[in-house]
């Protein structure tokens, strides 16, 4: 081989090697200070849900709504059994120190999820994580509604909202 052909040869693999040092710095960047979706919120759709029967004739008798959740209970888990009184204020889900709820689990990235009350439904979003966040078996991406009794699952960690 060539001398060129060699220097060639190693420029390139240190291009390599760099590129793959600043993708792990930029994992761990967003792991750590959740900069992927800091500047965005996602808005909540404020137009009323049609009426059943196409809105004409008589109105319709509304059903009273069912009541809210009133606590988020760990049914998996490194902390199963755990039970959180749901308010108004929304709980961050993660391994930093200032969750609401803290994870003791490898799989849980520091700011991982978020559980807030919109227009008097519970959300979940997740927040950037690195493993993912699931409702049942579905991947969360947007804030998605949370059904009482419904499984959140955020590494080897499993939720409930009960009544």
């Amino acid at each position: 081989m060539s001398e060129l052909t060699l220097t060639l040869l190693r420029l390139g693999f240190l291009a390599l090697l760099w590129l793959l040092v600043l993708s792990v710095v930029a994992v761990l960047r967003r792991d750590l200070f959740n900069s992927a979706r800091a500047g965005r919120r996602p808005a909540m759709a404020g137009a009323p849900a049609p009426m059943p029967g196409g809105g004409g004739g008589r109105p319709q008798t509304q059903q009273p709504e069912p009541p809210l959740p009133t606590q988020l209970v760990v049914t998996a888990g490194s902390l199963k059994g755990t039970v959180i009184p749901l308010g108004q204020a929304p709980i961050l889900i993660g391994r930093a120190p200032e969750s609401t709820l803290v994870l003791d689990d490898d799989y849980a990235s520091g700011r991982h999820a978020r559980l807030s009350l919109r227009h008097g439904v519970w959300m979940v979003e997740d927040l950037g994580s690195t493993n993912g966040t699931f409702l049942g078996r579905n991947r969360v991406q947007d804030p998605v509604p949370i059904a009482p009794g419904a499984q959140v699952r955020i590494g080897r960690t499993v939720l409930e909202l009960r009544r």
